[in-house]
């Protein structure tokens, strides 16, 4: 093992002989080692890097279209490790993840046949422990601590470097998406060239179509980048490119724009040094023709002629472009080449712009929401996930905000760090206009966002549009301002029609209706952050209020890994925990008795047996409304189960759902759910409400950690602000609705939230019809009605959830189509929210 006494790590507590460095030498005699309890040794992991797999699973081949190497330390060496592609399940649902110990029960070492002095310890089994790390908080500096490499592999560059452990593979992916460039090989900051150039002998953009498909050797370009597009990665199996990457700008001279495609190694080299406005000047280029499948900007507004029939191809290879990055005081006016131009929108005009029309936009941010996953559509190659949110913003014009849907646009460094009281310029913008909603606006291919500190020396800076923002910017009051941000929580616009509509012809236009066991399957495969929209039809059979409660349970652990026998199908034999700990939803469990359980799993999927029916019929005496349960029948409840493990399970699921003791429970129930609840062969129990699901309300104090919150993971660990400035939420409670499946097999549970006040931004761009704030009326809008601007949800205006309530009996035995919003939280914490329920006179087949 290599051992540096110059940079020998000073830990408290520590060692001299660490648990990895033990780990390691026990694995110089053996294949496959299995640590004892009295072995095991918490590890924090402090890197999580993913890349494309080099050989595909097919029975299995969404775990196993991506590989993942970890970094771990325990305090005093770091070791990169591979992780089995048993457990990429764990990475998939943020179980396993950075910031966080874990204790490696199983594990062996790998060596390279086909490259000498190159190996590797494989993960095999782990168990993930609490949500703090124990490890890291001894640890001053991570990045200073010692790489742990096996004798006689001290020269292996990969165990060192950026790179991956499968040696086929030069790169990391970014861990959530593929857009976004990950890792040290791709290069920042400008590199420009104060060299004189020879621009006598150049050719003109209109030039180039004539020496198309001819011998004639094109003469160097002189052109300027006035748009680009964010990365796409290409990387599929078998495919024998190292960097496959492809970016598209479009470049300009005094003759007009042509696409400019950037290949494969040149992207990491060159992407992040070539911005709109930046100047080039390129020799050994091709051309090709252009690609008529894809996204273009729109540019009508810089008025310059457009050559779409051929594009320019700077390649690494054959033959091996040259790039100039001409320095900005080099440029000289005779040149000809064109300013860049924008076309900025004010939002008292949007209403005005066509559907799908492009459009710039700069603004000052009120709210983000928090980064959410789905699946892109057409994608041909290994699953891929694009990765959104959506953002309000004012820019003084209008009292309404740019309500915007902002996609990655391969700028991580400005994407995640979007947040209230920061001026926002989004160019490229798609205008969506929703039938009976606010119009909305949407990334494009070629959207480039800017936030404070990354304005200076753009082109837009001068655009009178700009300037006049600046000017609005200067009237406005920081504390009036702040009083009007939020951070994170659930969000999803536009709100459903009015009218729910099936079409036979084209039903990837609307929102897809699933048969329940349709919908246990999509929660099963749902991964980290993943967002779906379906609905389900049925009825309601019941609603019970939740309130918020004063405290959490403790988290549990969980283990997984690979069986013993090789010939076993690699499967998990993860035992979970309750989801406590973050919830919102109360618990009649102590704090003690949670604990105690955290290694079995809670039940999500329950088989009905004949205890959780004595507990339900208990229940339904109180189904006519609103009686509270005295404490004797909460006992009662809480301790009618059998002797077997699975009651046992039923039991601690039902009492995972139950309220606290000391908190008052308003119910309703149809007067046939008893009888259906013993029929039903499957109770889906998803419908928490979860401290991601509520907003919070930005300060300056709390923002690095309500970004943190509001993120994806990071790959890389780095160490987390004082939480203790975050204000609290302000979520009294919520509904839990169970919904029953047309044909009466399969039962799940929703959460419904109101909007109750016009504050949240939620209520941005509602439809706020009124009604009569029926229970039903309520889960049809979204809202209590009125709504009005307060800062306190406990407006008395507004009804008493046992008022609301006091209505459900129109739901008994009502045909409804319910909207549900999924979400993947991580680990266990699933939210699945109610969004809207349509009866069936609001439901049109087309």
């Amino acid at each position: 093992m290599e051992e540096d006494s110059s940079r020998s790590p000073v830990v408290a507590g520590v060692s001299q002989v660490s648990f990895l460095q033990r780990t390691l030498e026990r694995l110089s005699s053996t294949q496959s080692l299995k640590l004892s309890a009295e072995d095991e040794a918490p590890v924090a992991v402090i890197a999580l890097q993913r890349y494309l797999s080099e050989h595909s699973d097919e029975q299995q081949q969404e775990l196993h279209n991506y590989t993942y190497d970890v970094t771990v330390t325990d305090g005093a060496w770091r070791a990169k490790c591979f992780v089995h592609p048993c457990l990429n399940h764990l990475v998939l649902a943020n179980t396993l993840r950075t910031g966080a110990d874990v204790s490696v029960t199983q594990c062996s070492f790998v060596y390279n046949e086909r490259r000498l002095g190159h190996g590797y310890i494989c993960i095999e089994k782990l168990r993930c422990g609490a949500e703090t790390s124990v490890v890291l908080p001894r640890v001053n500096d991570v990045s200073s601590l010692p790489m742990l490499i096996k004798h006689g592999m001290e020269g292996s560059v990969l165990l060192h470097s950026d790179v991956p452990l499968q040696v086929s593979r030069k790169h990391y992916l970014s861990l959530w998406n593929n857009d976004d460039p990950e890792g040290d090989v791709w290069t920042s900051g400008s590199s420009s060239s104060d060299t004189v150039l020879d621009v006598s002998k150049i050719t003109l953009l209109s030039s180039l179509e004539s020496c198309f498909r001819s011998t004639w050797k094109p003469l160097p370009l002189l052109v300027k980048i006035i748009h680009k597009s964010r990365l796409r990665y290409y990387g599929k199996f078998g495919l024998k490119i190292d960097y496959p990457y492809q970016a598209y700008f479009e470049v300009a001279d005094q003759s007009g724009t042509m696409s400019l495609v950037l290949w494969n190694e040149l992207c990491p080299e060159f992407y992040q040094r070539l911005n709109v406005g930046t100047v080039l000047y390129l020799q050994n280029y091709t051309l090709k023709q252009s690609y008529s499948n894809r996204s273009r900007p729109q540019m009508d507004h810089h008025r310059l002629k457009t050559f779409n029939s051929i594009e320019i191809c700077l390649n690494p290879r054959n033959p091996a472009s040259v790039i100039t990055v001409v320095s900005p005081k080099s440029v000289l006016p005779q040149w000809g080449l064109p300013e860049v131009a924008y076309l900025f929108t004010p939002r008292s005009e949007l209403e005005k712009l066509v559907n799908n029309s492009a459009c710039d936009v700069i603004c000052l941010v009120t709210f983000v929401g928090r980064v959410e996953r789905v699946k892109s559509k057409g994608n041909k190659g290994p699953e891929k996930y694009w990765t959104y949110r959506w953002v309000h913003a004012m820019d003084g014009t209008s009292h309404h905000p740019f309500i915007l849907e902002i996609f990655s646009s391969s700028q991580p460094e400005i994407f995640n760090c979007i947040c209230p009281m920061t001026y926002l310029v989004c160019t490229q913008m798609r205008v969506c206009q929703v039938e009976g909603s606010s119009p909305y606006l949407t990334s494009s291919c070629e959207t480039e966002t800017f936030i404070t500190g990354y304005h200076k020396s753009k082109p837009y800076v001068s655009d009178p549009r700009v300037k006049s923002f600046i000017q609005w910017t200067k009237t406005l009051k920081d504390n009036v301002v702040l009083q009007k941000t939020a951070v994170g929580g659930h969000y999803c616009f536009p709100r459903p029609p009015k009218i729910f509509t099936q079409s036979a012809t084209d039903a990837s236009a609307h929102v897809s209706l699933v048969a329940a066991a349709d919908l246990k399957k999509e929660l099963k495969t749902l991964q980290y952050r993943e967002h779906k929209q379906l609905a389900i039809q049925g009825q309601i059979t019941a609603v019970r209020y939740m309130r918020t409660p004063k405290t959490t349970a403790s988290q549990g652990t969980q283990e997984t890994g690979v069986p013993d026998v090789s010939t076993d199908v690699c499967l998990p034999d993860t035992h979970h925990h309750s989801a406590a700990e973050q919830t919102l939803c109360p618990t009649s469990l102590s704090a003690e008795k949670i604990s105690g359980s955290g290694r079995k799993r809670r039940v999500q999927t329950r088989k009905v047996t004949q205890a959780s029916s004595d507990c339900d019929g208990a229940a339904s005496k109180r189904r006519a409304g609103l009686e509270k349960p005295g404490p004797r029948r909460e006992q009662e409840e809480n301790n009618s189960n059998s002797e077997s493990e699975e009651d046992q399970d039923v039991e601690h699921s039902l009492q995972l759902q139950n309220p606290n003791q000391d908190s008052d429970v308003l119910s309703w129930e149809s007067s046939s759910w008893p009888r259906q609840r013993r029929e039903v062969s499957e109770h889906l129990r998803h419908g928490g409400l979860f401290q991601d699901s509520i907003s919070q309300r930005f300060t300056f104090d709390a923002k690095i950690v309500l970004l943190q919150r509001s993120n994806l993971q990071p790959t890389h660990w780095t160490p987390e602000q004082n939480a203790d400035t975050i204000p609290p939420m302000a979520c009294p409670g919520y509904y839990q609705v169970t919904i029953l499946g047309i044909n009466k097999q399969i039962a799940v549970d929703a959460a419904f939230f109101p909007i109750v006040s016009a504050d949240e931004p939620r209520a941005v761009g509602l439809p706020q019809d009124p009604h009569g704030n029926t229970m039903l009326s309520c889960l049809s809008s979204g809202f209590l009605c009125p709504l009005s601007v307060t800062t306190s949800h406990g407006d008395s205006a507004l009804p008493k959830p046992e008022e609301i309530l006091a209505t459900a009996g129109e739901l008994e035995e009502t045909h409804v189509v319910c909207i549900l919003d999924l979400c993947h939280l991580g680990g266990d914490e699933v939210e699945v929210l109610l969004n809207k329920v349509y009866r069936v006179t609001e439901v049109s087949l087309s």
